[in-house]
């Protein structure tokens, strides 16, 4: 059986073309979101869909952005679907993973995406590491200044503040208080 799946992500946009295309697919169901962007990871529409198909069953879409943005993610849906004995459909990319050539086509993206995940992460990290060569923080920035310790450590020595007032008086906690003193002193 081949299930349907639209998807509109404003309300000014139109389901017609889609319902249209997947009706003209031999879909005996359709389900739908609207207003949903493709990004979002739950759609009800979508979850229906999901749970609508059986083994043998193939879900359609009438273009693969309609299922979602991001390649990861339309690979992890699509691999969801042949562990579960489902195929899949896009019309307008003309992608059919039960042919052996929709399944090459969605093997070699699957590959780019690893690929580009790859770069990603190399790029990352190389940034990450010029910036701490050139002494930048990297990740939140610190709650405290370094006038703040000074002022914090020099009245906490001189017994006029606890580290819990001290804490309370900067608006943190003792631990990050102690923390930070900690990170200074080394």
């Amino acid at each position: 059986m081949k299930i349907g799946y639209a998807r509109v992500s404003s309300g000014e946009q139109n389901l017609d073309l889609q319902r249209d295309a997947l009706t003209a697919a031999g879909c005996s169901m359709i389900h739908e979101d609207e207003g949903v962007s493709g990004v979002a990871r739950r759609r009800p529409g979508l979850d229906q869909a999901l749970a609508t198909l059986k083994h043998g069953d193939t879900l359609v879409t009438w273009r693969l952005d309609r299922l979602g943005r991001s390649l990861p993610h339309l690979i992890e849906l699509v691999a969801a679907l042949q562990d579960r004995g489902c195929g899949f459909v896009s019309l307008n990319e003309a992608i059919d993973t039960g042919s052996a050539g929709g399944k090459l086509v969605f093997h070699i993206m699957g590959a780019l995406a690893e690929f580009e995940r790859a770069l990603i992460v190399e790029r990352t990290r190389a940034g990450m590491a010029s910036a701490r060569v050139r002494g930048r923080h990297l990740g939140r920035p610190r709650a405290l200044t370094g006038a703040q310790l000074y002022k914090a450590k020099d009245e906490i020595a001189a017994d006029r503040e606890t580290t819990a007032s001290m804490a309370a008086l900067l608006g943190v906690s003792r631990s990050t208080l102690w923390r930070a003193l900690r990170d200074q002193e080394s």
